[in-house]
């Protein structure tokens, strides 16, 4: 009985016009965010855009994309670069890098254990100097 009311064409436009809805939020807050963190404005530019995309919102995205988009991929490049700094930052410390200092103590170390032999020891010895 619910076939006959909803066919499947029906259903797909459903879909499709739902899946156009969240992309349309997704750019306007896309937008929006990138009015508020553009260091190149100023608070009254700023306002103006938020109040014309706010308004207006179909002309003033359309708009501020065709104005502003180039900037939006600076600014969306500039986080991305800015976030992989950070995770490198923190990766980097999480794993603890160790000196040269402390790599010879324990080559020194696997040496007097015998687990290095004297050859093994200056050609490894010799790689770290050369770092």
């Amino acid at each position: 009985m619910l076939a006959y009311d909803y066919p499947l064409l029906g259903m797909f436009w459903t879909l499709l016009w739902f899946f156009l809805w969240i992309a349309w939020i997704w750019l306007m807050i896309q937008v929006v965010f990138d009015i508020f963190r553009s260091h190149d404005m100023g608070g009254w530019a700023k306002a103006l855009w938020a109040i014309f995309v706010i308004v207006i919102p179909w002309l003033g995205v359309l708009i501020y994309l065709i104005a502003r988009g180039d900037k939006m991929r600076q600014h969306a490049m500039a986080d991305a670069q800015a976030r992989d700094q950070q995770v490198r930052s923190y990766v980097r410390d999480a794993a603890g890098s160790t000196s040269t200092a402390e790599e010879l103590s324990k080559l020194a170390s696997l040496r007097d254990q015998g687990v290095l032999t004297d050859a093994e020891f200056q050609s490894e010895k010799t790689k770290l100097l050369a770092t």
